[in-house]
């Protein structure tokens, strides 16, 4: 073990990637909940009820334990090997010992309970009243109240939860890594486009076919999303697509890397926490700190978009079925059949595409977007900050007075030996003002942008399908409201303390200007000629953007649905299973029903594994307010540039600046003049007349 130096007890600045070893985590961790422990019953027993007194003292302490902690939790999901593992799941119990004995502090609870009763109270800011009500809220949700068995069986229940939640995760990732289709004749990757050949081939030398060519093979299909989704879409032999699809639909759902047991272990879990807070069910622990009031607000704005995407994805697939010219239709012949329906309906292929989605041309683009609408400079500034990987790139962002404002890391490739599948954004450092040796130091927000695209292959630089396009468009969106915000107080700056079904409107709304007209002709240049993408792309890409909209609406309800009543109105202890609710569901959320072996619910990693529980909706919820905002600017005409950038200065300093200070609905009304509705996502996802 080692404990000199050890890299992981630095608790300020970039994590020095380079020096930290897997040895480090166990010492690391064991010696800072030694110190915390100590910090925390001295504060406990000294502090003053004021935010001087109590709100300052605690939050050195928490950010000391984010900092070690998040660099090891990041690193699980970039980074993961078994050894990391190991040494992660060693220690993580004590992490969350040490997580309840905080959160349910009587004494600190007292405290902040008096100072919302304090003449202080009345001169703080909205961000600081907005922190005191949070953590009164969190303790009460952490079990604060409880006493003796009860507390102890709530403790008990955090620390399973929090085993099987990583438990549930890495069975997921062994479970995609575990499959592999090797393919060696020219019949087997029939239809099957240059960009994914090359990947496959260079997948195939990864494991020990070294002489694997693009042209010869052999060619390595691999459950990692870069792959298979592609093979869905353009393999011919319907044979091999059913194999990989089911492989795909039955991920860790059985053999060593099974989690049906896990699956309803975290729901019964779930609805006895719920029941010792004194809740009927865990749906309404979730909602108790989100902008939906309750169940029944969030069934009805479901039901207001299913309503209308049902009959939409009937007419969907009734369209393809007719195209197909195939009675028997199967869930493996979708993708293949729709992307050969849209290239006939709109005369391209995701394909042709891609020589124009260079990774550097992208984050041109994107970056020019940000400066035109929101007055941001980003310059790539690699070498200046320890990295994970080679591949991963570190940018500085700067303000009209070109003042350095945040930074971020972006891991864009897809390496599926040791990196989690999905996409997402993550906190390094967030924006914060301490007292230094009697200065004020403002610390600079710093996040992590992780993506799993196609990567560099042959020589080539990566070349993005447009949905990956839109991916990192949407990780970017989340970058910048953690990294634009004006908030100093840790505890509301960035997305902190930004309910949690508003968190994605950022990102969604990011994901609009991928086809507005100026940012994609300043983006979409040919990685070899430089030549812009024709025209006629563009106006093809505007006529197949609502292409199956219904459909793809229509799925995210699903999700969102069976997530809802998994944590509400479904019985862990009855004889429905959790895939019986899900099919039972399905009858009215799908339009083709799952098959009787899809076990989806095994992999969905979003409820079991992360932080979704009872808030799957908020995907949909977020876009009802992101469509919303999208169209502020339409409204003002995405050609007039200075209206556009006065649009934008208003949703940098009120979306992206406020974080956590205000509720997100006194937020949105601060840009948008007025409540939210549903009219613009239903607009732009072509399922309303204009």
């Amino acid at each position: 073990m080692i404990t000199a130096n050890n890299p992981l007890l630095i608790g300020e600045g970039l994590p020095p990637f380079n020096d930290i070893k897997v040895d480090h985590i166990l010492p690391a961790i064991k010696q800072l909940l030694t110190e915390l422990e100590i910090e925390l019953s001295q504060l406990e027993a000294s502090f003053q009820p004021t935010w001087q007194g109590l709100v300052t003292p605690l939050n050195r302490l928490e950010d000391r334990l984010r900092w070690s902690w998040g660099i090891i939790g990041h690193l699980m999901g970039v980074k993961n090997s078994p050894e990391l593992r190991t040494a992660y799941e060693t220690v993580q119990p004590e992490l969350v010992k040490f997580a309840n004995r905080l959160s349910q502090s009587k004494a600190l609870y007292e405290g902040f309970t008096k100072i919302r009763n304090s003449q202080e109270w009345n001169n703080f800011e909205s961000a600081q009243k907005r922190i005191i009500e949070s953590a009164i809220k969190e303790a009460e949700l952490s079990g604060v109240a409880l006493e003796g068995e009860k507390k102890e069986r709530f403790n008990q229940i955090q620390l399973e939860l929090a085993e099987l939640s990583t438990k549930f995760s890495n069975n997921v990732l062994d479970s995609t890594k575990a499959f592999k289709l090797r393919l060696t004749t020219v019949d087997e990757v029939d239809g099957l486009p240059a960009s994914l050949l090359s990947l496959s081939a260079q997948t195939a030398r990864m494991e020990g076919d070294e002489d694997a060519t693009l042209e010869n093979g052999p060619w390595v299909i691999t459950l990692d999303y870069p792959s298979y989704g592609p093979f869905l879409k353009f393999s011919r032999r319907r044979d091999l697509r059913e194999k990989v699809y089911r492989a795909f639909i039955s991920r860790a759902a059985s053999g060593e890397f099974d989690n049906n047991p896990l699956i309803k272990k975290i729901l019964t879990l779930k609805q006895e926490l719920a029941q010792i807070l004194g809740y009927s069910n865990y749906a309404q622990v979730s909602l108790a700190k989100k902008m939906a009031d309750n169940v029944e607000s969030v069934e009805k704005l479901l039901e207001e978009l299913r309503v209308v995407s049902y009959s939409s994805a009937l007419k969907d697939l009734q369209e393809l079925k007719e195209f197909a010219k195939v009675d028997d239709l199967n869930t493996w012949d979708v993708s293949y059949w729709a992307e050969k329906q849209r290239e006939t309906k709109f005369n391209f292929t995701e394909e042709e595409l891609r020589p124009y989605f260079s990774l550097n041309q992208v984050l041109e683009g994107l970056f020019g977007l940000a400066k035109r609408i929101f007055g941001v400079t980003i310059t790539p500034t690699d070498g200046e900050a320890p990295v994970w990987h080679e591949d991963v790139k570190y940018f500085q962002v700067a303000d009209e007075n070109n003042e350095v404002i945040a930074h971020f890391y972006l891991d864009a490739y897809s390496r599926p030996s040791e990196k989690r599948g999905g996409a997402w954004m993550d906190d390094c450092l967030g924006r914060a003002k301490f007292e230094q040796d009697g200065k004020i130091i403002t610390r600079l927000p710093v996040a992590y942008l992780t993506c799993n695209q196609t990567p560099p292959i042959d020589g080539k630089p990566s070349l993005m399908t447009f949905g990956e396009v839109e991916t990192l468009f949407h990780e970017f969106g989340h970058g910048l409201q953690h990294m634009l915000t004006k908030i100093d107080y840790i505890g509301a700056s960035g997305i902190n303390n930004v309910e949690w079904d508003a968190v994605e409107l950022p990102s969604q709304f990011m994901e609009n200007w991928c086809l507005e007209k100026n940012t994609l002709f300043g983006m979409a240049k040919h990685y070899q000629t430089g030549e812009t993408l024709p025209y006629h792309y563009y106006e093809k890409l505007l006529a197949s953007k609502n292409y199956m909209s219904g459909s793809a609406m229509l799925r995210q309800i699903h999700f969102s649905l069976v997530d809802l009543e998994l944590h509400s109105h479904y019985n862990p202890n009855g004889t429905e299973t959790p895939h019986q609710v899900r099919d039972r569901i399905a009858k009215t959320t799908t339009v083709m029903p799952p098959l009787p072996e899809d076990q989806f619910l095994c992999s969905f990693g979003h409820i079991f594994a992360g932080g979704y529980s009872a808030g799957y909706y908020s995907y949909k919820w977020a876009e009802v307010l992101s469509a919303d905002a999208f169209s502020a600017f339409e409204e003002v005409g995405l050609d007039d540039q200075l209206a556009i950038a006065k649009v934008g200065r208003r949703f940098r300093d009120t979306v992206l600046a406020l974080g956590g200070s205000l509720s997100p609905m006194e937020i949105f009304k601060q840009f948008r003049g007025r409540q939210p509705n549903t009219k613009p996502l239903l607009t732009h996802s072509g399922l309303l007349a204009v």
